[in-house]
């Protein structure tokens, strides 16, 4: 090992080994992809992280304000948690947290069930396979705006198609859009419309991934086409059904749009307000921009419960 030495105090100055060693180090670290790479991914890697993290905890500073509006901007020397305070003394917070848990359970229960068995009747090898696949899929391809409007003309209690269907049986007519005890069922009917097709791919590619041979050896041992799916192939299907079910309680919290695009800016009826709804309300109509941070950041929680487990999943199946 090399060293220098001052002659008159006696110190060491240079390691000439250690700074090779480290001159080493610098040389792969420079020709490294990471950091040859670097200037393809920082740009987006910054505008994301400032748009949505920077927006993230933009909001949850807001929340911590008093913040009402433009004519001022937020004082930020006063933080305090008042407006979640608020929020759990609101009846109204409460009522759209129940409408939003209702519609976030029942909607993806109901779409990941009609999905599955529509996948295993695809499976079976049904008539008209293809001509039932597109019909359950272009909803899929439609947007909230339009899927909203066009079941606002289905719903309508003079010539909606529904209550011409129900009144061929005596039936009706109901006023599925303005009666409150209606209303929440009506939108979740139409969400699953919409959302089942996808829900019908995700599992149809899970079983069609299971080997032929499982169904062999089910025959075999004499098991029926019942016993064969219920004991052997949808338990195989955990994975999708994760994937599936995150993805749609992921479009249910997003039914802001749907919801806005079929009811109008601020006439969300009681029975379907949720908590995306009451948001905006709270910010674009009413000027309670920091209340509306508050909710949003409730929101995100919710969003983060629903994720999270999803993703330690992942972790734990070596996907991640």
């Amino acid at each position: 090992m090399a060293r220098s030495q001052d002659s008159a105090t006696g110190f060491q100055l240079v390691d000439t080994d250690t700074v090779a060693e480290w001159r080493t180090r610098l040389r792969v670290i420079w020709k490294s992809d990471f950091v040859r790479s670097f200037p393809f991914w920082f740009i987006p890697f910054f505008i994301m992280g400032l748009g949505v993290y920077g927006g993230i905890g933009y909001n949850t500073l807001i929340s911590l304000t008093d913040y009402e509006g433009f004519s001022q901007g937020p004082d930020f020397t006063q933080l305090d948690l008042e407006m979640y305070v608020q929020a759990m003394n609101d009846p109204w917070i409460w009522l759209t947290a129940k409408n939003t848990f209702i519609l976030l359970i029942v909607f993806t229960t109901v779409t990941m069930l009609l999905g599955l068995f529509l996948s295993i009747m695809l499976d079976r090898g049904i008539r008209f396979k293809e001509r039932v696949q597109t019909i359950y899929l272009l909803p899929m391809a439609l947007s909230f705006v339009v899927t909203a409007q066009f079941w606002l003309w289905m719903y309508n209690v003079d010539n909606g198609l529904v209550n011409v269907i129900l009144g061929v049986f005596g039936l009706g007519p109901y006023n599925w859009i303005g009666n409150p005890k209606l209303v929440l069922g009506a939108v979740i009917f139409a969400l699953i419309w919409q959302f089942s097709g996808y829900a019908m791919v995700v599992f149809l590619a899970g079983l069609q991934s299971i080997p032929n041979d499982q169904f062999e050896a089910a025959r075999v041992d004499g098991a029926s086409i019942y016993k064969t799916y219920w004991r052997v192939i949808i338990p195989q299907l955990k994975s999708s059904s994760v994937s599936a079910a995150v993805v749609l309680m992921i479009f249910a919290l997003k039914a802001f749009t749907f919801l806005f695009s079929m009811f109008g800016q601020y006439r969300v009826p009681k029975g379907t307000d949720i908590l995306a709804t009451l948001m905006v309300r709270e910010a674009f109509k009413l000027q309670n921009w920091a209340y509306a941070a508050a909710i949003g950041t409730i929101l995100l929680v919710m969003a983060l419960a629903v994720i999270a487990p999803y993703l330690h999943y992942q972790h734990k199946q070596g996907s991640l």
